[in-house]
């Protein structure tokens, strides 16, 4: 349906970064304004499955996620449940002599009305650079 590359790079090492974006589990807690709600079900090695609010583009979409990380150079989110489902999140993390190279691709899929107007005047790739200056803002400090 829609797909983003976003790039930053962050003064801070490689494995604070990955750990600030990793911690899904604390989402609520330190970003409240895009993770209302997230509940991990289950946790086996390096797989996770976690229930997902996330509010962007002024909606909240509820997802099941299945995180997979390879500490600390990538982390893929695979969403299997609700109103993304099919969605694939891959972010890479690549240490730079001043800091680290986030690089976030996401390729969206939506079903039924919530993918009317939902991706309109670049509205999400807007919310996700927000969100990502949020964790680089964490990771920095």
């Amino acid at each position: 349906m829609a797909k983003f590359i976003f790039e930053k790079i962050i003064k801070a090492n490689r494995k604070k970064v990955f750990d600030v974006t990793t911690n899904y589990e604390n989402f609520q807690k330190i970003l409240p304004q895009y993770y209302p709600s997230t509940r991990t079900i289950s946790v086996r090695g390096n797989n996770s499955l976690v229930e997902e609010h996330l509010r962007i583009g002024g909606r909240e979409l509820v997802m099941m996620a299945k995180h997979v990380v390879d500490e600390p150079i990538l982390h893929e989110i695979f969403i299997v449940g609700g109103d993304a489902k099919g969605t694939h999140i891959i972010t890479r993390y690549d240490q730079l002599s001043n800091g680290t190279r986030l690089t976030l691709e996401i390729d969206w899929k939506l079903k039924g009305i919530k993918k009317l107007g939902f991706f309109g005047k670049d509205k999400i790739p807007n919310e996700y650079s927000k969100m990502i200056d949020e964790f680089a803002l964490l990771a920095e400090n």
